[in-house]
This record gives C-alpha cells, sequence and structure tokens, in this order.
C-alpha cells in the first residue's frame, strides 16, 4: 500500500472528503431535534472561575516546537453545527476549548485545557498538592507555570495520581523533580496496583495499543468540520515528553485519611472501574469531592477502541454509590480530572445518581438479553439509555457508546464467541473476503449494488461489504473509495468523538494510505525503569520467534545485584517461562549485572560488547547459547501495520 508523511494530512487533502450526503444531513437535523439544546448551563460551568487563558492557546518546546494548539480548533465557532458533524458532538467540542487557571474554590484550582485531562491544584498550607500532572513535562510544566503567573508561588509538596493511565501522570517530570522525590521533600502518592496497572496497559500490549489510539483520537486526522473535532474527554492528547516517578506511597485501604500539608484527603479506592488502579478523594475542609475518571459528564468505555481489560460497570455504580453515601452530604462541589466542576449539593448528587445508573442500566439490560440467548451485536442494536438519563447532557456517549459498551459487557462476562458454532472456527478475513466476494458475483458486481445502497444512505452495509472488496482485492481503487465514503458519512453522523476519529481515520488510510511514523521505543525509560523483573521477562517472552527456537532448550540463571533478584529463565517447547527468586545449580549460562544495565541495552544506549567490556555485564557458562536466544527474537513492534487492510503474512 501507498504510504503517506509522518505529519498529519494538509488541509488541501481535505478536497478529498465528501461533503455530508442527504441522509446524514437528516440523521444530525434529528438528533438537534430530539436533544434540549436551550440548556446552556454547562457552558456557564464551564467558564465559572476562569481567571487566564491558555496564553496564545499554545505549548511549545523551548526552540519552538509546537505541542498544543488550541488555534487548530478556530472553526468551532457558534452554536450551530455543520452538517458534517453531530449536533451533540458539537455541543461538547464547544465546551471542551473553555481552558486556562479556574478558582474552584478557596485553595483549589484547576488547570484545563492544556491536555485532554485536568491539572488539580490545592494549595497547602506551605506549599502545593498537584494531582494528576497531564500527559507530557512540557504541557504540565507550562500549565504549572500559568498558575504560577496569578497565586504565590509555592513549592510543589506532593503529586497524586489517582489512576493509572498516562494522561495521569506522564507530565511528573515537569512539575517535580526526581531528586526532590528521593529527598523526601515531594510524596508521590497512587492508589494500589498503580505501577502493575502501568506495566499491564502500556507494555505487553503496547505496539497494537497505540496503533488503535491513532483511530480513536485522530492524531492525524485535519482539524476542522470535516475531520477530527474532539476526543469526548477534551479536545486531544497533548504531544511530548512522557515520563514516570514511582509512587512513593500506596494507597492500599478500601478508605484511607491522611493530611498532606494541612490538607486532609480522604482517600476511596476504586480498582477495577475506569482503570485497573483508581481512587476517589474527599477534601473535607473544602467540601469538594474529586471522583477522578469515574463520573465525568458523558458515557465513559467500557473498553476503549484502542484496547483494554474489560472494566466492570457492575462494580464502577457500586463505587459511585459508595461515594454518594460517604461523601455525599458533604459535597459543596463536584470535580473530575477532566471537563468543568458542578456546584450545589442537590445537583451533585442528581448528577452523581444519573452517572451511577447510567452503568448500572447498560450493565443489567445486557445481561437480560444475554441470559435470553441474544448475540452481542444483536443486544447493542435494542438497548439505548431510558427515559430519565437519554434526555440529559452529562451521560451521552460522546467518549464511550452504549453500543459497544454493551459489546464489552458481553465479553467480560462470555468471551469474544457469540455461542454460535459457525462462528468458532470461521476463515481469516482474506481468504474469506475473497470467498464471500466470487459467491457475491465479483468485486465489480458488490460495488455496483454498494453504491446503490449508499445512494440509499445505508452506509453501515456499504462500510461492512466493502470491507470484504478491500480485503480481497486491496488494489481495489473502487472499493476503497466507497467503503471510505461509507466511513466518513458514519463519521459525520456518529455522537461519539472516538467513533468519528475512528471513521474518519479510516477513510483517511483507505484514500491516503498508512502514515509512516518515525521509528521510536515503544516505550520510554521511565516506564522500562518501573517494570517488575516480572513483567520485564514477560516482555522478553512474547517477543520470542517459535520457529527459530524450534528443537533449542536453554536455563539462564539472572542475578541483578541493583535490586538483590535472581530467577531462572527457561527456553523450552519454543517458549520462555521464569521463575522469581530461584536459581539453577545446573544452568547453562549465568548472568550477573544491573537492571539499570539491561534496561541501557533495551534502550538501545548500551551495546553488550561494550557492557561485557566495562564488566557490568559479566557472563559465565556456555555463552554462544545466549547469543542464539537473544538471534531467536523479534526487533521491537513497530505500530503502524495494516487495518483496514490485509497486512503482510496474513
Amino acid at each position: 500500500m501507498a504510504s503517506a508523511s509522518a505529519v498529519p494530512v494538509p488541509s488541501s487533502h481535505l478536497d478529498a472528503a465528501r461533503d455530508a450526503e442527504p441522509a446524514t444531513k437528516a440523521a444530525n437535523a434529528a438528533m438537534a431535534a430530539h436533544l434540549p439544546f436551550a440548556d446552556t448551563a454547562d457552558f456557564e460551568a464551564a467558564k465559572r472561575g476562569l481567571i487566564a487563558t491558555v496564553p496564545d492557546g499554545i505549548v511549545r518546546t523551548g526552540g519552538g516546537t509546537v505541542l498544543w494548539n488550541l488555534g487548530e480548533y478556530a472553526f468551532i465557532d457558534g452554536e450551530l453545527a455543520p452538517d458534517t458533524v453531530n449536533p451533540s458532538l458539537w455541543r461538547i467540542a464547544r465546551l471542551n476549548l473553555a481552558n486556562g487557571l479556574f478558582k474552584v474554590t478557596d485553595r483549589l484550582y484547576q488547570l484545563r485545557g492544556f491536555d485532554i485531562a485536568n491539572m488539580t491544584v490545592i494549595e497547602g498550607d506551605s506549599g502545593l498538592i498537584l494531582i494528576d500532572p497531564l500527559t507530557t513535562a512540557e504541557v504540565s510544566r507550562a500549565a504549572l507555570e500559568l498558575y504560577y503567573a496569578h497565586r504565590p508561588h509555592k513549592p510543589v509538596v506532593a503529586v497524586i495520581y489517582t489512576h493509572s493511565h498516562v494522561d495521569h501522570y506522564g507530565g511528573v517530570r515537569g512539575v517535580i523533580d526526581e531528586a526532590d522525590v528521593k529527598a523526601g521533600k515531594v510524596r508521590v502518592i497512587a492508589p494500589a496496583g498503580f505501577m502493575e496497572a502501568v506495566s499491564g496497559e502500556n507494555v505487553l500490549a503496547g505496539p497494537p495499543m497505540a496503533r488503535r489510539a491513532q483511530f480513536q483520537f485522530g492524531t492525524m486526522l485535519p482539524r476542522g468540520a470535516r475531520g477530527q473535532v474532539d476526543a469526548g474527554l477534551g479536545k486531544s492528547v497533548a504531544r511530548g515528553t512522557p515520563g514516570l516517578i514511582a509512587p512513593t506511597q500506596s494507597i492500599v485501604k478500601a478508605v484511607e485519611t491522611h493530611t498532606i500539608d494541612g490538607i486532609e484527603i480522604v482517600f476511596q479506592l476504586a480498582p477495577e472501574t475506569e482503570a485497573p488502579a483508581e481512587m476517589h478523594m474527599f477534601y473535607p475542609q473544602l467540601g469538594v469531592l474529586n471522583m477522578a475518571e469515574n463520573a465525568c459528564p458523558l458515557l465513559h468505555n467500557f473498553i476503549p477502541l484502542r484496547g483494554a481489560v474489560a472494566r466492570d460497570p457492575r462494580i464502577w455504580a457500586k463505587y459511585i454509590g459508595d461515594a454518594i453515601a460517604m461523601y455525599g452530604p458533604a459535597t459543596k462541589v463536584l470535580i473530575g480530572q477532566h471537563h468543568w466542576p458542578t456546584w450545589d449539593n442537590a445537583k451533585i448528587i442528581d448528577y452523581l445518581e444519573a452517572q451511577r445508573d447510567l452503568y448500572k442500566h447498560i450493565h443489567d439490560q445486557t445481561l437480560r438479553y444475554m441470559n435470553r440467548g441474544w448475540r452481542p451485536a444483536e443486544i447493542a442494536e435494542v438497548i439505548d439509555l431510558p427515559p430519565g438519563l437519554a434526555e440529559r447532557w452529562a451521560v451521552r456517549g460522546y467518549y464511550g457508546s452504549v453500543s459497544h459498551n454493551v459489546k464489552a459487557v458481553y465479553q467480560r462476562y462470555l468471551s469474544w464467541y457469540d455461542g454460535n458454532p459457525c462462528n468458532l472456527h470461521p476463515l481469516p478475513p482474506a481468504p474469506a473476503a475473497a470467498k464471500f466476494v466470487e459467491y457475491m458475483g465479483g468485486a465489480a458486481a458488490v460495488v455496483e449494488k454498494a453504491r446503490a445502497d449508499f445512494a440509499r444512505g445505508e452506509y453501515r452495509w456499504v462500510a461492512q461489504v466493502m470491507k470484504e472488496v478491500v480485503y480481497a482485492e486491496p488494489g481495489n481503487k473502487e472499493a476503497r473509495a466507497l467503503c471510505a465514503d461509507a466511513l466518513e458519512q458514519m463519521g459525520y453522523q456518529a455522537e461519539s468523538a472516538t467513533w468519528r476519529n475512528a471513521f474518519l481515520y479510516g477513510a483517511q488510510e483507505l484514500r491516503h494510505g498508512v502514515f509512516q511514523m518515525p521509528v521510536r521505543p515503544g516505550m520510554g525509560a521511565d516506564t522500562l525503569a518501573g517494570l517488575t523483573s516480572d513483567v520485564f521477562f514477560d516482555l522478553l517472552a512474547i517477543r520470542l520467534d517459535a520457529k527459530k527456537a524450534a528443537g533449542h532448550a536453554l536455563v539462564v540463571n539472572w542475578r541483578f545485584t541493583d535490586r538483590n533478584e535472581t530467577l531462572v529463565l527457561t527456553l523450552k517447547h519454543s517458549t520462555l517461562t521464569h521463575r522469581m527468586g530461584e536459581f539453577a545449580a545446573s544452568a547453562d549460562v549465568s548472568v550477573t549485572t544491573t537492571r539499570a544495565t539491561m534496561d541501557a541495552i533495551v534502550m538501545r544506549k548500551l551495546t553488550i560488547p561494550d557492557a561485557l567490556a566495562s564488566g557490568a555485564l559479566q557472563l559465565q557458562g556456555e555463552i554462544p547459547k545466549l547469543g542464539a536466544l537473544f538471534a531467536m527474537m523479534d526487533p521491537p513492534a513497530g505500530m503502524m501495520f495494516e487495518i483496514l487492510t490485509p497486512g503482510e503474512g496474513r
């Protein structure tokens, strides 16, 4: 397939995008007539307490490279949505433009619109408590600088990560120095299981997750009424340098109370909700409840389009209910780490009850249909939000959707398999597509029929059937163009920002090919250093080429002196396994080194010969066998593999 450049598509490429078809205009008009657009309370809340906006709407590196630019969204300039954007999505896109430093209440401020997430600042007695320092160091530093431009310049005494997603910890090095953490000057606090969750979600399946995230966030779509307008949780994800400083304190009990620099904080663990490791906080002196990312003013994901372990909406609803019971009566302001606050106790309780019922409703109704034998796609087609929820702005599907959340519930309980044996062992997509197209009379006949269906506005079916032609004949320009046109119209109709981005990103790749991104490491040095050795060797194991390893057997002792760790790595049956804390007397090879040395080798900052020459890496035994083992490994996986067409070897 032809490749495109490594930068966003220039605006001239917008000429390839079609206008909204009559069916799309009608669908969007129906949405506009259905929802209460006269309710503008959220616009007032989103601007309440504004002190100063993001300077010029831009964050740059010291060298001038633009990492964040709200000016790209200047086209979002009025209440009336263009025909190519769902009017409900247009509304949240306007709301998410609110940006800058905001005073929420005495001693508590938020920095919004520097990234997809918020950074919350609590003014302690002598310093600052920062909650969720955004995605990258550059934007978090710029956000803190804006705070300091309008508030006293106090030192940071604590950083709190509410949960284990990178937009809530990756910018930490922009606001604190690791030396101060090691010296005990700054506390870093996170929920139990934080580091394990970071490893699990971002490392073992990192490359495909990053590739799929391009579709979810529309990272390289042009900004505009025919391109990316929003990401649901915020405008987009900031660029720059992500990092990680490991927590110095974990919250391990269901509810814990700590006083940090004169501020009492009640921590409520909420694991396996929006993230594997997540927690809420209540600040009694301030009357503020922080629900992290578990009660945003939208329907969240049970599985994001980028991929993740299926989340549990039943327990998610339970933790919201617990927060209402424990903190609701004393809460004056509700905040989250995305979007804007809610003020007034009665409104807060009403809001949280709707959020609680939103997640429980989708869970329960999906189980109801599952227990009647319905399949995932069938259930997703019939479940919708009930009266009392459907007309509320704060539960609309801007990030998740009822449809794909239903499928996530099904997967959580019954797996990918829908129970029909016909779907148990089907042909892979490419050969199956070839047979489908042959059965349907050939590609030309299928395209001709699909054009007629496109004219009738049957975009879902056109995309579905053109996908088969594209997989059967990847070079078929007519099929690619028609599939792109159908995906585009589906994007224009989508209320969910992530659905819109995915549909339009797919259309863009069908028209212009896969962007060839510069090769870069799959993870940063901070993340690699933060991995336990257990996960480190799991990562090594998934790179083993089973065909190259066939017939080989090997036992390797490893000793990491800096961590006082030993383990035995075994190659057998074309599979790598390891046992922590053990040492084999009959090992083929023994390795003595440090994890820091191994990390440097993996990050290609140090070569094995140099490590051996310096003594940082010491080997004993049948050394060539260790070299043979590493020769069996795949190189680090890239992420620019095919999605819209069958890739190489498939």
